[in-house]
């Protein structure tokens, strides 16, 4: 009993605390990409990496002065192998399931878009063939997907779905539902879907998938290194060049941390609160994503959140705030006492509820 009154004090006295788990820094020093990565690592976390929109917007908003462009934190080499991603953040490519039509990948050095044929399967090509494509929206509750009957290049079908949807449609769950099997006929010989390929790396390691490059920008494979900034005045759009250039930048500071030590949920929170701040707290689906990536590099099957169940008042509840956002393994949990929330390694990254005995990992916000 003391130890949910404890929780429910907390729970009251940071409710109204509104984090963010990263924060950019504009540097308004000339320095070469490399210079630039070196500095942000020795004073920040890294170079800045850029996972949606929502980051461009506050990449756009953290400009300063007459300055049009800056360094980001993503670079290609010769010797990157090209990988395939999809558009749409969040929805990761997996080898194991692809529906290619037979013979695809042609693996030509510039086929790096992908579309999909009446039949749902899927080719590479050129990115420069106007084509029909179908958009995602996760905001329409009674038609998630859209044709659109007008031919683009594939980076203007990707501007055009986020401009007024959400995203090229992505991922082979979005691409099996029936509503998109009913907007497919034998009229169309192909469309575009959100499917590329690159050889671009993000500073720290992470695998985002998220870009926003300009439509002058082509996705073959480049011949020598090559570094990407933002270009402010054309709506925060980035471009390619050398990485010898100097030009201010954009860092990040990372606001978690995963500890790679095996405690009790208890412990765990305890060892937060005496290095850091607390236990973490997930309240949308792009502070998922953001800790999703973290927990890729834990050793342990589970890393803990700020999740707990009160017995005392029977709900879910973060260290911090009344939950507001799940991604739990089923619409309903057994509200069992002694359980905390956990979230999965791998896989799909869900939550699931385990024993307040266990030890796991963990992830702490920090001040």
């Amino acid at each position: 009993m003391q130890w949910s009154l404890i929780l429910l004090f907390l729970m009251a006295q940071c409710c109204f605390i509104d984090c963010q788990l990263y924060q950019f820094h504009y540097i308004n020093q000339n320095k070469t990409w490399t210079e630039a990565q070196q500095y942000c690592r020795e004073n920040h976390t890294d170079l800045a990496t850029v996972t949606n929109m929502k980051d461009m917007k506050r990449l756009i908003n953290i400009s300063a002065g007459d300055q049009s462009e800056a360094w980001i934190g993503l670079f290609s080499k010769p010797e990157f192998n090209r990988t395939w991603f999809w558009s749409l953040p969040g929805v990761e490519f997996n080898e194991r399931e692809t529906n290619w039509n037979q013979g695809e990948p042609t693996d030509g050095g510039s086929e790096n878009c992908g579309a999909m044929y009446q039949d749902l399967k899927w080719l590479d090509g050129l990115c420069q063939w106007p084509k029909y494509f179908l958009c995602y929206d996760e905001t329409n509750k009674t038609h998630k997907y859209h044709l659109i009957q007008d031919k683009k290049t594939w980076q203007e079908a990707q501007s055009y779905c986020r401009e007024n949807h959400t995203d090229l449609i992505s991922g082979t769950k979005q691409l099996q539902d029936e509503e998109v099997k009913n907007l497919i006929n034998s009229d169309f010989k192909h469309l575009y879907i959100g499917l590329f390929r690159d050889n671009w790396r993000w500073s720290d390691g992470s695998s985002f998938s998220f870009r926003h490059w300009n439509n002058n920008f082509n996705f073959p494979q480049s011949n020598s290194g090559q570094c990407a900034m933002t270009v402010f005045n054309d709506g925060g759009r980035w471009k390619n060049m050398s990485c010898a250039e100097r030009k201010p930048f954009i860092c990040y500071h990372d606001n978690v941390i995963l500890i790679k030590e095996n405690k009790t949920w208890k412990d765990a929170l305890t060892y937060c609160r005496d290095h850091h701040d607390d236990l973490v707290t997930i309240t949308n689906m792009d502070d998922q994503r953001w800790i999703q990536e973290k927990v890729k590099n834990a050793s342990t099957p589970f890393v803990w959140l700020g999740l707990r169940f009160n017995c005392f008042k029977n709900i879910w509840f973060w260290v911090c705030k009344k939950i507001s956002y799940q991604n739990s393994t089923s619409a309903g949990w057994m509200n069992n006492c002694n359980t905390s929330g956990a979230m999965q390694a791998g896989g799909e990254h869900r939550w699931f509820q385990r024993n307040d005995t266990e030890e796991l990992n963990f992830i702490c916000s920090k001040v």
